[in-house]
């Protein structure tokens, strides 16, 4: 599990990490990531949220799915710039996916979303 400081919670910190102008996005067959930062939350630990939707699959695929990417998350956050908020979104072939897939992919993603913020670190 993540640690409280960590996760995301509001809609509206969702919305921002998707919608906001200069957030980025990077996706794969398996996940998409967006990633975003504002200049209230610099120097503040990094934020994160996950988005299964049903068209992954039923309640136990999505519960499964979303453990496994908190799992595959927690050992990426480290390399995370900080003040940056951000989603991954889960595809539907992510149901199918094994958390070696889910790590594979997600790690990769992750630097091509927040390659853009680390300067600004």
């Amino acid at each position: 599990m993540l640690p409280a400081p960590h996760r995301l919670r509001k809609r509206s910190d969702f919305a921002s990490a998707i919608r906001a102008p200069g957030a980025t996005r990077a996706g794969s067959r398996i996940l998409v990531v967006h990633a975003n930062v504002t200049g209230s939350r610099a120097g503040l630990p990094p934020r994160v949220g996950f988005v299964v939707s049903k068209a992954v699959g039923n309640a136990v695929v999505r519960n499964r799915t979303k453990r496994r990417l908190r799992a595959a998350m927690a050992g990426e956050l480290a390399g995370i710039p900080a003040g940056v908020d951000i989603v991954v979104r889960a595809q539907p072939a992510s149901a199918k996916a094994t958390f070696t897939d889910l790590s594979a992919t997600l790690k990769p993603l992750l630097h091509k979303a927040t390659r853009r913020f680390e300067v600004t670190q």
